[in-house]
């Protein structure tokens, strides 16, 4: 057998081969086979060398001819391969269209998140940076660096849960007060809100949880006045309820501030004249407030000569309750989707 013979042999028999692939895999083992650089007809050519000079230009030709021969053969499969696996491909992922289509209903965001994110706002317009705090903390941070010694009487009105006798749930966000004053140490004003829940022993009923959501602020500086404590507040009532809104403050008690108020608001919805929501007296206590104790200012690092400052909490879930007439608080803590609803236009 010449090797012109040889080459179309050759030939035949890489088409037949080829006729039986039947999937890509195979494909790529037929290339590597006969079409690779090292593959058995480029290989002929290694043969040339022994052609005598007068078969050269007929063992070239025919080695030429089985190569693009093979070649073409060697495309229309892979072609009809590929059109093969994309028709498969289709039939697998058809959608019958006929097929009602699956709706997603969108969510709402939770009133407690709503009330939040708007006093948040209110502040950082204000100046405040937001300070979230640990909601394990330790005993010293909880309650005596804010004028809470381990006798006293107000502990027994924030009884919470306790892992050793150091570490327990807050019962308030102060802790992350005491925390920034510390690590502060008179290097500047502060100016900053505490946002985050907070763990209390109570009666679990429509008003009350043993855990609800505090936001606390905290302002310290030289020559702070308790006048500068009602105009911030005055202006987040004005923000927070409605710009006709006006506040009073009655005197009360809180071991970390010192004078101490309680902080009502103009009536909303009656606009002071009585309802309801105001049990007739034209006003809302919303917040406790007061000018920060001298030594809880001294315990922290300030020196209360020369510094002063202000303090204030708002319950996040009283504020929801009261801007949308919700009954019971549980509903808040609850996820009922039914409930929710009502909030995706808020």
């Amino acid at each position: 057998m010449t090797l012109a013979e040889m080459a179309k042999a050759l030939k035949d028999k890489a088409l037949s081969s080829l006729a039986t692939v039947a999937d890509a895999l195979s494909l790529d083992g037929f290339f590597s086979s006969y079409l690779s650089k090292k593959g058995e007809i480029n290989s002929l050519m290694s043969k040339m060398k022994n052609v005598p000079p007068e078969e050269k230009a007929v063992f070239g030709a025919a080695v030429n001819e089985a190569r693009n021969e093979v070649a073409h053969a060697f495309e229309e499969k892979k072609r009809a391969l590929e059109e093969k696996a994309l028709e498969e491909k289709l039939k697998r992922q058809a959608i019958d269209i006929t097929l009602p289509g699956t709706s997603f209903e969108v969510g709402a965001t939770n009133p407690y998140r709503l009330i939040v994110d708007e006093i948040t706002d209110i502040f950082l317009n204000m100046g405040f940076e937001v300070v979230e705090g640990n909601e394990v903390e330790t005993d010293k941070f909880n309650f005596e660096l804010l004028n809470v010694p381990k006798d006293h009487p107000s502990r027994d009105m924030q009884d919470t849960l306790y892992f050793d006798a150091e570490h327990l749930l807050r019962t308030q966000t102060s802790g992350s007060q005491a925390h920034r004053m510390l690590e502060a140490k008179e290097k500047g004003p502060i100016r900053m809100l505490s946002p985050g829940k907070v763990y209390r022993r109570d009666e679990d009923d429509a008003t009350h949880s043993h855990q609800f959501g505090q936001i606390e602020g905290l302002v310290v500086d030289k020559n702070i006045s308790i006048a500068n404590l009602r105009a911030t507040l005055l202006l987040f009532a004005k923000k927070m309820f409605g710009e006709k809104r006006q506040i009073r403050m009655r005197s009360s008690y809180f071991p970390f501030t010192e004078p101490s108020v309680e902080v009502d608001v103009s009536c909303f919805k009656c606009e002071g004249k009585g309802c309801s929501t105001c049990k007739g007296t034209g006003w809302i206590e919303i917040l406790g407030a007061g000018m920060v104790n001298p030594h809880v200012l001294e315990d922290c690092g300030y020196d209360p000569n020369e510094y002063s400052g202000f303090a204030f909490g708002v319950g996040i879930e009283r504020v929801a309750m009261l801007r949308y007439g919700i009954d019971d608080i549980r509903r808040i803590y609850t996820n009922d989707i039914r409930f929710l609803k009502d909030f995706k236009s808020k």
